[in-house]
């Protein structure tokens, strides 16, 4: 073709046949992957033709070839969209009045995904100018749509126009709606006018058209056009029941940080047990509550049971999935909807909801067993949700009584039956890939976990009543022994392959909270337990020392640690976390410190990591993997039990002697590792195994992680353990090994840092200042002296590029950023000597390594480091020190055209591996940042310029040698563009004048970077904007 696409307009006959020839090509071209290239440019070409309407209308009602129609209809969506600001209101009404007349037209057709692509074509059109059109003509193009949803042009046309309405509520709800390049403003006010004026109406003419053929559904000996109908009635329903009513789940994500209207491609996947509160408010009781329509739906679903009982296909065919999900979805529904009349209506409608449900789970064992045998299990598991729902609309004590109301037993009984047979499935089948009672599993533990994180006016956890204590008792002990024994078989099976064996401490932090939830409901009884399983296994251990393979065991212990630790502490999330309020209310009368159960099972846990300190024991019992466990339980328990700095008593909400005996046994409990107490012995004991670990498990990563990112650095941040932490010879040994011995040099880059910092920060609990400084002088005296000695010999040229001489670099730059990381008022002092001792060996160093991008790298983020913590404190002398060395750094870094990107290397970018070979961009950008904040805190006695230098002067030297290397491409990368418009903001505020004195290339550079940010939806851009607006 010679000629652009969709020039038809002008009644070319000809080129519009000749167009619709070619659009056909293409698409068999790519079906049998010839010249690919050449036919999508001839697709595209199409869809950026100026208003190829008229050709697109002609190919979609005369090509024989469904891949072209499909075509035809991306393209007048994307050219409509495109051009909609100079189309004329009839060419916008025509266009979206072809498409809904073409599905209508063709609803028999039997190429669905067509009629589904212009079906969502014209939902977007039709969205695009919902704020243009007035009432009248969205009430005309609706009543068309109502006409055909009632039926009175036949099932087919019934079901197209239940289609377009699904694409139509997609569009407009901000999860799955369709990026059209207009403000969010303008999502929103669509958003709230459909569901204003509309959404109520949809689900109506569906309500009816689903009611009004279920009786020929259901009395059919076969299957009928009707039930395609229904099910799309329903599946709308459904969907409009996930509608977020009010923007009410949108504050609530807003909240949690959650963007309302995203990206659905960076979106994970949902949660299997995901529950969509459904909140539409009062004006929707009399269609979803009153009328009777749960009842209708309930009953037609058990009708569909009953009519084919022993053909099992059914269950997973479209009409009653869709019945099922929308029965589950009515479990979800709350708020304002029901009357204030103490949750009566509320509770009708979920027994109403129930009495249906609960037989897709009835028997539990004899439905396990029939999935067993090859029914389909996605009854059981809708049923699972449906308990899940309930179970968040509700409390423990109405969620029990619900089922009592059918049953002899309670809701709780039914949930905690059901969670048996699972996990005794779970013990029967060891199978590598998900089955079933995975998921049920999943499902089941939300369910708990929803019942018993809910809390009541007081501000407390709903307690369970008594026989649900009870069903929870029985379940954890299965629970456990479950865990148990899937550890005893990952001991006969291959690490890379057995998802058990796989399964970090993180990934299965979800499911160990869910079982300490269930745990701490029976406390009394969870507790005793565990200590019983533990100092079994420990015992079984000792006994077959010698001539038993303890690997089994080892396996077992490693599960027991990992879910006592979650029972027994909570995660700290940034605060101290308290003694869990089950364990303070449970144990209130036990006032001995030997008798508490809790300290029984804490003393026997660390009597056992205490054993990996003998080499015997280490070599025989203690593996790395072993090992971990015993450090993340020591990390997590010593955030609550060890040295607390703070009585509990804010949990409790009872009165007079029962308050004054859960007080007293709860110092009591505290007590127990208590700074007056064993709490300095048993800190001195975490240390000696932290010492021996980077000893004596050299390569392992995983734990070397856990023993310096979580136990010793959650150690230095409370300062009443730092206090008694420094005057421990452990602690003095660990330093003194950290600084010469070589062997803990084969810890890795972030490792070394994060204990260099741990370090540091227990400067901190010394009692003088002036100690605080010398601890840290000899703590950094041996890294700055090595690399000062290093920087220079005489050869260094010819050995600094030596793997070990590399290394022994990278170590000690990665230590030296850990100390000046640490930095704070106390330190400061001996901080700035050590950044100040090794100012020319940086320098040297960055001469040396210029084609060493990883030690650049580190060069400059160790500047960067310590300039960040030291900058605000230094006086003008000092100052005037650092503005030089960091100018010389920059020309330096300048004259060697380190980090220089082309603009053609950059469009080649596509992952993050690559965006690391820029870090050293981010790095100067931040190191500009770090420097003007100098002229915001600023504790000085003395300003810089009366040494004849400014802050002014580095960072317009800076600035000259970053700007050229920031590309558009680059600013898509969000680290990168965070730090360089936060860097531009500053200076135009602070420095206006420097931007003045840039040449005319780097001034046209930054205008075009501008430019970029006011076309381009960033958050970061739109912040800088923001603040120079204001």
């Amino acid at each position: 073709m010679t000629t652009p696409l969709g020039f038809a307009g002008q009644g070319d006959m000809a080129q519009v046949q000749a167009t619709m020839q070619a659009i056909e090509l293409a698409c068999k071209s790519i079906q049998i992957n010839v010249n690919p290239a050449a036919a999508e440019a001839t697709l595209l070409s199409l869809c950026q033709s100026p208003r190829p309407y008229q050709t697109c209308q002609f190919i979609l009602e005369n090509s024989q070839l469904p891949s072209a129609r499909f075509q035809a209809a991306g393209a007048i969506r994307d050219a409509a969209l495109r051009e909609w600001g100079i189309l004329e209101a009839d060419e916008k009404r025509g266009l979206i009045s072809f498409c809904l007349c073409f599905i209508m037209k063709h609803a028999n057709s039997v190429e669905g995904y067509v009629l589904g692509k212009v079906a969502s074509v014209a939902a977007q059109l039709l969205k695009r100018g919902w704020l243009d059109f007035t009432a009248s003509e969205k009430d005309a193009f609706f009543l068309e749509v109502k006409q055909a949803v009632d039926g009175s042009h036949g099932l087919d046309v019934q079901f197209s126009g239940i289609r377009f309405l699904e694409s139509l509520v997609s569009e407009f709800s901000p999860s799955t709606s369709t990026a059209m390049g207009l403000p969010r403003e303008f999502h929103e006010q669509c958003l709230i006018s459909l569901e204003q004026d509309y959404l109520k109406a949809f689900y109506s003419w569906v309500q009816h058209a689903a009611f009004n053929v279920s009786s020929r559904v259901v009395g059919a000996v076969s299957e009928v056009p009707e039930a395609n109908v229904c099910a799309a009635s329903l599946r709308l329903m459904f969907q409009i029941l996930t509608w977020d009513f009010g923007g009410k789940n949108a504050i609530e994500n807003s909240m949690r940080g959650m963007e309302m209207f995203h990206d659905e491609t960076k979106q994970g996947s949902p949660k299997r047990s995901e529950c969509v509160l459904v909140q539409p408010g009062s004006a929707w009781h009399d269609l979803l509550i009153s009328s009777g329509h749960v009842g209708w739906l309930s009953n037609f679903y058990t009708a569909l049971r009953q009519k084919f009982p022993s053909e099992g296909y059914w269950i997973d065919c479209p009409l009653a999935v869709a019945a099922r999900k929308l029965l589950v979805q009515f479990c979800s529904v709350t708020g304002t909807i029901f009357p204030s009349d103490s949750g009566h209506i509320q509770k009708q409608h979920l027994m109403q909801l129930l009495s249906g449900i609960v037989m897709w789970m009835e028997p539990p064992d004899a439905v396990s067993q029939a999935i067993k045998l090859g029914k389909s299990e996605s009854e059981l598991l809708d049923g699972c949700r449906a308990l899940m729902s309930v179970a968040t609309v509700t409390n423990p004590l109405v969620f029990d009584e619900l089922l009592k109301s059918l049953r002899t037993y309670g809701t709780l009984t039914l949930l905690s039956v059901l969670m048996c047979e699972v996990y005794k499935d779970l013990m029967e089948n060891h199978s590598e890939e998900e089955t079933w009672s995975w998921v049920a599993r999943d499902i089941l533990l939300d369910t708990w976990t929803a019942l018993l994180l809910q809390m009541d006016g007081s501000g407390r956890n709903h307690s369970l009543p008594a026989e649900g204590v009870s069903a929870a008792a029985n379940l954890f002990a299965l629970i456990v022994e479950s865990e148990l024994k899937a550890a005893s078989a990952s001991d006969f099976s291959d690490y890379d392959e057995h998802d058990y064996a796989q399964a970090s401490i993180a990934a299965m932090d979800e499911r160990l909270s869910s079982y300490a939830l269930i745990a701490r409901a029976a406390i009394g009884t969870t507790i005793p337990l565990l200590n019983e399983l533990f100092s079994g296994r420990v015992m079984r251990l000792h006994q077959g020392r010698g001539f038993s393979d303890p690997t089994e065991t080892l396996e077992q212990l490693y599960s027991l640690l990992l879910i006592t630790g979650h029972v027994l502490a909570d995660e700290g999330q940034g605060e101290t976390p308290l003694v869990p309020k089950e364990i303070e209310s449970q144990f209130a009368n036990i006032l001995e410190v030997d008798k508490h159960p809790v300290v029984i099972l804490c003393s026997s846990i660390l009597r056992f990591a205490e054993q990996s300190l003998d080499p015997e024991m280490r070599a025989s019992f203690f593996s790395p993997r072993l090992m971990e466990a015993v450090v993340w339980f020591l990390a997590r328990w010593t955030s609550t039990y060890l040295m607390p700095s703070v009585k509990t008593g804010e949990n409790k909400s009872s009165h007079g002697n029962t308050q004054l005996l859960s007080e007293l046994s709860t110092n009591v409990l505290l007590s127990f590792c208590g700074e007056n107490d064993q709490g300095k012995a048993v800190l001195d004991i975490i240390i000696r195994i932290s010492l021996s670990i980077f000893v004596s498990y050299p390569g392992e990563k995983d734990l070397q992680e856990l023993t310096c990112c979580q136990l010793l650095h959650g150690l230095v941040k409370r300062k009443n353990v730092i206090s008694h932490l420094v005057t421990l010879e452990s602690w003095s040994d660990l330093a003194n090994a950290f600084s010469n011995e070589r062997v803990l040099f084969s810890l890795n880059a972030a490792h070394q840092r994060s204990l260099a910092q741990t370090l540091a920060i227990s400067a901190s609990g010394m009692k003088t200042s002036e100690a605080s400084n010398q601890y840290i002088k000899s703590l950094t005296s041996h890294m700055t002296t090595s690399l000062v000695e290093l920087s220079s010999k005489n050869d260094l040229k010819s050995i600094a590029q030596q793997p070990d001489v590399i290394l022994l670099v990278s170590c000690l730059l990665e230590r030296l950023r850990g100390v000046a990381r640490a930095s704070e008022p106390r330190t400061q002092k001996s901080i700035c000597e050590m950044g100040f001792s090794v100012m020319n060996t940086v320098l040297i160093f960055l001469q040396a390594y210029k084609d060493e991008s990883v030690v650049v790298y580190l060069l400059l983020k160790f500047v960067n480091d310590w300039v960040e913590g030291q900058i605000i404190y230094l006086e003008g002398k000092e100052t005037a020190a650092v503005v030089d060395f960091c100018m010389r750094l920059l020309q330096l870094y300048s004259s060697h055209n380190i980090g220089k990107i082309s603009v053609s290397l950059s469009n080649s970018l596509r992952s993050e591996a690559d965006v690391e070979k820029y870090k050293d961009l981010r790095a100067l950008i931040q190191l500009l940042s770090n420097l003007c904040s100098k002229d915001i805190i600023d504790f000085a006695s003395e300003p810089i310029e009366n040494y004849g230098t400014s802050i002014s002067q580095v960072v317009y030297t800076g600035f000259h040698i970053v700007t050229p290397l920031i590309t558009l491409e680059l600013l898509k990368y969000p680290k990168l563009c965070y730090s360089y418009f936060s860097l531009l903001s500053h200076m135009l505020e602070v420095y206006p004048e420097i931007i003045a004195q840039l040449n005319i290339e780097a001034f046209t550079h930054i205008i075009g970077i501008l430019e970029f940010g006011l076309r381009h939806q960033v958050n970061y851009s739109f912040n800088f904007f923001s603040e120079i607006w204001c």
